[in-house]
């Protein structure tokens, strides 16, 4: 009898709908919630982000100190950098200002009675929110945040900027060295790299019990009958980011020669991963080794898409423009066309470098709302559905950062079509 293997993107999806279910039978059944969300739930979830976050950073320093030292020269690793931050920068940009434009065409926030708004305590964003504040005060505090006063430091508080500055500068140092001196050292970060990814397959195997976890207690926790004043909110922020996934990026992607569709297949298993546990890191080690084998170089590959984790936010931004006007119309506040430019402008600056906080997006905007008079009050009416909204723009993320990989690549002239060509006709076997 022949045994039936199931993938990875089945498991969970099948996952997503149990936890639903469960979710939504603990929601009316409170004797029985707060014992199994705290004790089973919570815990099956928190234990596979953090297997996760276990292994991300010996990846990211391990691998990015790998490309770094691989293209030592000074003058082709600055012109890799700025094409990288420039395109990231532009994207980003797009992707609020495409935000902006929905949130003013379709008013998802006018109308709606605020007392028929289910209010969620916001109390454990604020002090992430005071820190996130200090650090993204302007755009000198931004430079200076990413150099760490101590490397190890940054390593346990899991900064990523700081520890992606030290790893190009160690990186840099090591590609200096003679290759008899730097080998050994090379063979151990390969060595590393090589083993983390090996660690991510099994930890993989856990997916589907965490995504259950994850998606049962938020179920369990909120239920949907709070959440449909917020409906169209979410159609909003939904259709957007569909919109720039398929529009915006899917424009970039066929001027560079790919298709997202493509892009999307190849990625079908991470997007479904990502949206269930809206978390981008537990994907990170899986997007860097398809786009390799897809054509993208080691290096390119190394160094784009840990930056791209902390600067390649597409879906977060987009989301958070949508939501800051949201608010304002919530309140009956009329934006002004400076005051939405200076909303983009904080935006830009808020948002990077803090990828590995918890609710990152809505840090940002309670960092954020003040500068142009919102009322970070507001912010309390869409808490509820913010993990929904939450598995979307992760989902976006995750297509922007792999995309990026390819086009930087194919800007830098480095891209293997030999190897997109292999990877195409492996594909076309298999199905």
């Amino acid at each position: 009898m022949k045994k039936i293997k199931m993938s990875l993107a089945w498991q969970i999806v099948i996952a997503l709908i149990l936890g639903i279910l469960v979710g939504s039978f603990l929601h009316y059944s409170p004797e029985y919630r707060d014992a199994l969300v705290n004790n089973v739930l919570t815990p099956l979830g928190s234990i596979f982000i953090t297997l996760i976050k276990m292994i991300v950073i010996p990846l990211v320093v391990s691998m990015l100190i790998l490309g770094i030292a691989n293209t030592s020269q000074g003058a082709s690793l600055g012109k890799l950098g700025f094409r990288t931050i420039l395109y990231f920068e532009i994207i980003t940009t797009i992707a609020i200002l495409v935000g902006l434009v929905a949130a003013n065409i379709f008013q998802p926030g006018a109308g709606i009675d605020m007392s028929s708004l289910t209010q969620v305590d916001i109390s454990k964003y604020q002090e992430t929110t005071h820190a996130v504040s200090e650090q993204s005060h302007g755009i000198v505090q931004t430079v200076l945040s990413l150099i760490p006063p101590n490397f190890f430091a940054a390593l346990t508080s899991g900064q990523m900027l700081p520890i992606i500055f030290f790893s190009v500068m160690f990186g840099i140092g090591l590609g200096a060295l003679d290759q008899e001196t730097k080998q050994p050292l090379l063979n151990v970060l390969n060595a590393v790299s090589e083993t983390m990814f090996k660690v991510t397959h099994m930890i993989m195997k856990f997916a589907p019990f965490g995504v259950f976890g994850l998606i049962a207690a938020t179920v369990a926790n909120f239920g949907f009958s709070s959440l449909l004043p917020l409906v169209k909110l979410a159609l909003l922020v939904y259709g957007a980011i569909l919109f720039f996934a398929f529009v915006v990026l899917g424009i970039v992607a066929k001027i560079c020669g790919f298709s997202i569709w493509t892009i999307i297949k190849i990625l079908k298993d991470e997007l479904i991963l990502a949206y269930s546990t809206a978390s981008s890191e537990t994907v990170l080690p899986r997007i860097m080794e398809k786009m390799e084998a897809y054509g993208a170089p080691k290096p390119i590959t190394s160094f784009v898409i840990p930056i791209g984790y902390s600067f390649n936010l597409d879906g977060s931004t987009l989301y958070q423009s949508i939501a800051a006007i949201f608010i304002a119309q919530l309140y009956g506040i009329d934006l002004s066309i400076g005051q939405q430019i200076i909303l983009v402008l904080t935006l830009m600056i808020t948002s990077k470098g803090i990828a590995g906080v918890p609710g990152v997006s809505f840090v940002v905007l309670l960092a954020t709302l003040g500068s142009v008079g919102i009322p970070l009050e507001g912010l309390a009416f869409i808490a509820g559905i913010d993990r929904i909204l939450d598995m979307a723009r992760t989902a976006l993320n995750v297509i922007g950062n792999a995309l990026a990989v390819l086009v930087i690549s194919r800007w830098e002239g480095q891209f293997d079509t030999e190897k997109q060509k292999n990877y195409h006709e492996t594909m076309s076997q298999r199905g």
